[in-house]
């Protein structure tokens, strides 16, 4: 059996042939060669586990050894590799098993105690249909009958997999096979065809925006850069991904860090720079070993380093590891914290294009930006333009979390709608309950009523509506979901990032967090706290993030605010009934309860009693007992030790 170590690296000069040469100029030997690499024909079974983040929480390590362990104890001989995310985060662990001259299946929820039956039926030719979800569409090999192919169901159906095409099917940590699906054919071609204004016109051809939020033609970024005199210059590879929400970019590291390096090298010759970081979260340290894998092998295949393939050109790419915080995310802060100081943010001009790291011309692009280039290079800026909508191209991932059937990370192109998104590709909320709302963006992200589900996704058709796209994460709300509650989290959250350094940002997310605090609790002292100073404190809400707007240095200050007014704008009647009435209507806010004892129920077992800590609730010992609503803190301590369900709230 073979894993990630043992595996037995191709021949480095085929590995180069196969990225400078066309499938038809291979020899017939060569094109067996390739067959077996790119996973087209195999010598045995093979096995790949998804190891990324989500699989490895859900259980994926344990799956793994329970792998190794069915086929030490029935001596089958396999390939067993880890694999990345294919996007379904509810259904891990995520298995994908491929047969000789068969396509590859792709399994969900397989924990370690299903292995060894899932094994044994695919070892007499049987597919367990309970935990199939289809196979991988591939000319040459047999498909499975009564097995829909992956593109068939409705997850993959709607989506446009350019950037994760690979994430899921291709082994992270194997050049050969990256190299075998074309990868680095799009590098080559840029080093030796074109000048460095070439790529950075062909880019702006193509229409690419950067995808962490803002949506700048990166193109026109790569110009201001190139054009700006200076003897060294730097790309940046913003892997932060600071939002909490969002994990687009690491599941694309962990599934595919060779195209992200890929991008990078085309990034950094646009630009005409030999040095390039990649600035990743500590945490991510999945992410990290497979990136490092990956720079390591491409060093020693001689395409990062000095005099690339006796091209001329030099580059080297290297890893530096932030502290996780979220102000990070912003372009100076991060080029701060990569110099060695404090991560805070920088007025701007100078812009980072002119005068970012090291006082350097400097370009910052996430890694969902800098992972369409080596696709816009290899087929055109007409085939980028072709996808999407005309004033946005291409394809944006969206990460789903929250009240909804299934979660996990879609690839759609732009002009989508959240209906399709959230409805036909995710199945919508539960069943039983009904859809409320998004909040897309993340903490510094907006709310997206019913009424705004159908439209168009493009960054100036959301601007158009007070709306913003973020870097694309996405909470689905219920009508379970409290929305004050979860402004009053996004709040709490940003205050506690803030840096600082900007007053109106320091004091105006702390003041926003207290009033959004205020209001989602009883008060312990009613004559402090009346009805009028929480709706004074609402009203203070909008005075706050006009002025946080017009002159907080940075864009989380300036979009802190965005969480309030979007709920403010079309859930204001919800914070009325939480201000005026004192209660949540979604029951999400457990300090607005108000506990009741069913006197039926209760056994007058004073166990309620002795663990209230308001001293709310009387009564005598065996008989009924009652909860002085006057004194309720809300705290709902009675409702959990009681043995025989009497208490309730309203």
């Amino acid at each position: 059996m073979l894993n990630n170590t043992e595996r037995m690296l191709p021949d480095k000069e085929f590995l180069l042939k196969l990225a400078q040469t066309e499938y038809s100029d291979l020899s017939a030997d060569e094109q067996e060669s390739l067959a077996y690499l790119n996973r087209e024909r195999l010598f045995r079974p093979l096995v790949m586990v998804n190891s990324s983040i989500s699989g490895i929480v859900a259980g994926a390590k344990e799956t793994w050894e329970a792998i190794e362990q069915y086929v030490v104890d029935r001596s089958i001989d396999i390939d067993l590799y880890e694999s990345g995310s294919i996007g379904l985060s509810s259904e891990e662990p995520v298995i994908s098993v491929q047969m000789p001259g068969r396509t590859r299946l792709f399994f969900v929820r397989v924990s370690a105690d299903k292995v060894p039956s899932l094994l044994d039926d695919l070892f007499h030719q049987m597919i367990p249909e309970t935990m199939v979800i289809g196979q991988l569409r591939r000319d040459g090999q047999e498909p499975w009958s009564d097995v829909y192919f992956l593109d068939e169901i409705p997850f993959f159906k709607k989506q446009n997999r350019i950037v994760m095409e690979a994430c899921g099917v291709i082994d992270p940590f194997s050049i050969g096979e990256y190299v075998a699906r074309g990868g680095y054919k799009a590098f080559l071609k840029t080093i030796r065809s074109f000048t460095f204004s070439e790529v950075c016109n062909l880019v702006s051809e193509s229409g690419l925006r950067g995808r962490s939020g803002g949506g700048f033609p990166t193109g026109l970024k790569w110009k201001v850069a190139f054009e700006t005199p200076s003897d060294q210059k730097y790309l940046i590879c913003n892997a932060e991904e600071s939002d909490p929400g969002a994990f687009m970019d690491r599941t694309l590291m962990e599934g595919n860090p060779f195209q992200l390096l890929e991008g990078i090298s085309i990034g950094a010759y646009a630009i005409g720079s030999n040095r390039a970081y990649i600035y990743i979260r500590s945490e991510y340290k999945d992410a990290i070993r497979r990136i490092d894998n990956a720079i390591q092998q491409l060093r020693g295949m001689g395409l990062l380093g000095d005099n690339i393939l006796d091209s001329g050109y030099n580059l080297q790419i290297s890893l530096r590891k932030g502290p996780g915080a979220f102000v990070c995310g912003e372009e100076t802060a991060l080029i701060a914290s990569l110099e060695g100081r404090r991560g805070m943010p920088s007025s701007k001009p100078p812009y980072p294009s002119v005068s970012g790291y090291l006082g350097r011309p400097t370009v910052v692009n996430n890694v969902e930006t800098l992972s369409n280039l080596p696709g816009i290079v290899r087929n055109g800026p007409e085939w980028f333009k072709s996808i999407g909508m005309k004033d946005c191209s291409g394809t944006k991932i969206f990460s789903i979390s929250g009240k909804v059937r299934m979660s996990g990370l879609v690839e759609v192109p732009m002009g989508t709608t959240f209906n399709t998104i959230v409805n036909d590709i995710l199945g919508g909320v539960n069943k039983g309950r009904e859809l409320k709302a998004l909040h897309v963006g993340g903490p510094v992200g907006c709310t997206v009523p019913l009424e705004q589900m159908d439209i168009p996704v493009s960054y100036e058709n959301l601007k158009s509506r007070d709306l913003v796209m973020g870097s694309g994460g996405i909470l689905v709300m219920d009508d379970k979901s409290c929305v004050v509650s979860t402004v009053r989290y996004f709040m709490d959250y940003v205050d506690k990032q803030s840096c600082g350094k900007c007053i109106p940002c320091r004091e105006g997310t702390r003041r926003m967090a207290e009033i959004l605090e205020s209001i989602t609790r009883k008060p312990a002292d009613e004559e402090g706290h009346t009805t009028l100073e929480w709706f004074k404190g609402v009203m203070q809400l909008e005075d706050l993030a006009g002025v946080m707007k017009d002159t907080s240095l940075c864009g989380l200050g300036q979009n802190a605010p965005n969480p309030v007014m979007s709920t403010l704008k079309y859930f204001r009647r919800e914070y009325e009934e939480h201000i005026f009435d004192r209660k949540c209507p979604s029951n999400a806010c457990t300090e607005l309860r108000s506990w009741f004892i069913d006197v039926d129920m209760c056994t007058g077992c004073s166990i309620c009693a002795k663990r209230c800590p308001a001293e709310a609730i009387i009564g005598t010992t065996r008989h009924p007992y009652f909860i002085v609503q006057e004194k309720c803190i809300g705290c709902g301590i009675c409702f959990e030790v009681c043995k025989f369900t009497a208490v309730y709230y309203k």
